[in-house]
């Protein structure tokens, strides 16, 4: 028997994915704005997105969209929860966004929308991280309602969660410019890579042995035996692809970093389906306890499976179109 529960569960997920792998670089690109020499560096950059960056925020409106749709319990416990750190998400994106074209049509005022887009990206990001952790350290129930305060998503674990994604995003970033760009900015990427790429790995770690301490159910996922033998593949991969990232780097290719630093981020979130499937909430809601009527979720899914694969074909023909490097000019 097909169960819907996991198939939207899935879909989500996808959407998720999506959405870090594409918005993930565009946002690291904001965050290392300041590091980037003024003028046709800072074009530069800015032009290796222009054609993308909006469309990549589809994916969030899908992913958060589906949640609301397709487990709507917990939609209603994780928004209460965690309104501060959305709200502050949304702002940085729209401060972001609006940044990124009135840097253009304005340019006597050019370093204040360049100061905008860097703030935006880097709240935006923040948040995102904050959010991630405060999901994890446990959200606190009574029946079916969100009970905590609103400070409850505030903690040094969901603060650093928050710079590790920082972190990861501006290594996406970087990884990104070495891939579209050439000269003395591709120079600066490629260093910037080789030392987020260490930091990002501190950070794993330091996030990985800070999980284990919240829950239970984490330790025991993790550490159990038999079960390490099968989850300790995902520490021993990290290190595998931290290697073949660097080898990557110290060969100059284009567009391997770029790959290997999303292999690591594909590593992070296969290392939180370990930890917290199959619960939307952790060690609190299953997917299964916060899912839509049946009905409603065959409804939705004649829906996705007509829009999800029209969102992945024109993504990927935008990405095709503006394939390639984009020169000092501006253009692909």
């Amino acid at each position: 028997m097909i169960d819907l529960t996991v198939i939207w569960a899935s879909i989500i997920g996808f959407a998720i994915i999506a959405y870090v792998v594409m918005d993930g670089f565009d946002l690291g690109i904001g965050i290392l704005f300041p590091f980037f020499k003024v003028g046709k560096d800072r074009d530069t950059a800015m032009n290796s997105i222009a054609p993308v960056w909006d469309g990549n925020e589809t994916w969030l409106v899908m992913g958060v969209g589906g949640l609301l749709a397709a487990f709507p319990l917990a939609y209603a416990i994780i928004l209460p929860a965690l309104y501060a750190p959305m709200i502050a998400m949304l702002l940085g994106l729209v401060f972001r966004g609006v940044a990124f074209e009135f840097r253009w049509r304005d340019p006597a005022h050019r370093e204040l929308w360049d100061r905008a887009f860097t703030l935006g990206s880097f709240i935006a990001t923040f948040a995102q991280g904050i959010a991630l952790g405060a999901l994890l350290q446990g959200i606190t129930i009574e029946g079916r309602s969100y009970a905590g305060g609103w400070w409850e998503w505030l903690s040094p674990f969901s603060i650093l969660t928050g710079f590790g994604l920082v972190v990861g995003y501006a290594l996406l970033g970087a990884c990104w410019l070495n891939w579209k760009t050439e000269g003395a900015l591709q120079r600066q990427a490629v260093t910037y890579a080789g030392r987020l790429g260490i930091s990002l790995l501190l950070m794993i770690g330091l996030i990985s042995l800070a999980t284990l301490t919240l829950e239970a159910q984490y330790y025991l996922r993790w550490l159990s035996y038999p079960g390490v033998l099968a989850t300790a593949i995902v520490p021993i991969a990290t290190i595998a692809v931290t290697f073949l990232f660097y080898r990557s780097l110290r060969q100059t290719k284009d567009a391997q970093p770029f790959f290997w630093a999303l292999a690591l981020f594909g590593l992070c979130l296969i290392g939180l389906g370990i930890s917290i499937w199959p619960n939307v909430i952790p060690a609190r809601v299953t997917i299964w306890e916060a899912a839509a009527p049946h009905r409603s979720q065959v409804f939705m899914l004649i829906g996705a499976s007509i829009m999800v694969p029209i969102i992945v074909a024109y993504t990927a023909w935008s990405y095709w179109v503006f394939r390639g490097k984009v020169g000092h000019d501006g253009y692909h």
